[in-house]
C-alpha cells in the first residue's frame, strides 16, 4: 500500500479529534505543571540512583511531549497562535523542569557527588549524536501518526519512552547542582536535538496527513482553553483568599 495515500485517507473526524486533544493536552494548566514537576523529580532521583527503570517511569509520566506536538501541528498549519503558545510552553516547561532537578539534587544527592563521580545513567544523557536525532525524528513521526489513529493509542507509552525529553533536562539540573559545565552543555544539546527531531518529523507527518484545513478548529480550541485557564486562575485565587481569611 502507498504510504502517502494511506496518510491522506485518514478520516476527517479523527483529524479533528486529534487537533482538539493535542491542544488540550498541551495546555499549561495546574495539572500539566504538577505532572511535569513530579516526572522531573522522579527522573532526577532515578538518574542519581543509577536506576534506568525509574527514569523510564518518569518518561511515561511526563507531559512535555504534548507541547512539542502542538508546535509541530502549529507549524504544519501556519497557525501563529498555536506556534507561539506551544513554543512558550516548551520554554517555560524546560525552565521549571531544570529548577526542579536542581532542587532535587541539592536536597538528596549533592553530598554524594564531587562533579566527577557521575554514574553511567547520567553520562548517557550527555553524549548527543546524529543517531539520537534520528531516533527522535522516527519517534516524532510515529507519535504524530498515532495521535490521529485512535486504534493505535496503546502504542503511545512505547513512543513516550523512546522520546527522551525529561531525562536530559534532569541531567542539566544535576549538572547545575554539582557544578559540572560539560554535563550541562552535553545534556542541553541532547535535549535540543530531541525536541528538534520530534518537531521536524511530526510537522512532516501532519503535513502529509493534510491537517492544515483543521486550522479553524485549532483556533476555537485555543480560545476555549484560554478561557478555561483564566477560570482556573480565578478559582485558585478565590481559594487562596479564603485560606488567607481563615488565618
Amino acid at each position: 500500500m502507498n504510504i502517502f495515500a494511506r496518510l491522506r485517507s485518514i478520516e476527517e473526524y479523527d483529524k479533528a479529534k486529534a487537533v482538539k486533544n493535542i491542544i488540550k493536552e498541551a495546555t499549561p494548566d495546574f495539572d500539566y505543571y504538577l505532572m511535569l514537576i513530579f516526572s522531573t523529580l522522579m527522573a532526577t532521583m532515578g538518574l542519581l540512583a543509577n536506576s534506568e527503570t525509574t527514569v523510564i517511569g518518569a518518561m511515561l509520566l511526563a507531559p512535555l511531549l504534548a507541547p512539542a506536538l502542538g508546535l509541530a501541528l502549529g507549524l504544519s498549519m501556519s497557525e501563529h497562535k498555536l506556534i507561539t503558545r506551544s513554543f512558550g510552553t516548551i520554554v517555560r516547561s524546560s525552565i521549571v523542569a531544570i529548577l526542579a532537578a536542581v532542587i532535587a539534587t541539592f536536597l538528596f544527592a549533592l553530598s554524594k557527588y564531587d562533579g566527577g563521580n557521575l554514574n553511567s545513567t547520567i553520562l548517557a544523557r550527555t553524549e548527543p549524536s546524529l543517531l539520537f536525532f534520528m531516533i527522535a525524528a522516527i519517534s516524532g513521526f510515529a507519535v504524530a501518526y498515532t495521535s490521529v489513529r485512535p486504534n493505535l493509542s496503546e502504542s503511545l507509552p512505547g513512543v513516550a519512552i523512546a522520546v527522551a525529553l525529561i531525562p536530559p533536562l534532569a541531567v542539566v539540573g544535576i549538572g547545575i547542582g554539582v557544578g559540572a559545565p560539560k554535563l550541562i552543555s552535553g545534556a542541553l544539546l541532547m535535549y535540543l536535538i530531541n525536541v528538534a527531531g520530534i518537531v521536524f518529523s511530526a510537522m512532516l507527518a501532519y503535513s502529509l496527513m493534510d491537517v492544515h484545513h483543521k486550522r479553524f478548529i485549532a483556533e476555537k480550541v485555543i480560545e476555549k482553553e484560554k478561557e478555561r485557564l483564566e477560570k482556573e486562575k480565578e478559582e485558585l485565587q478565590e481559594v487562596a483568599e479564603k485560606l488567607d481569611d481563615k488565618k
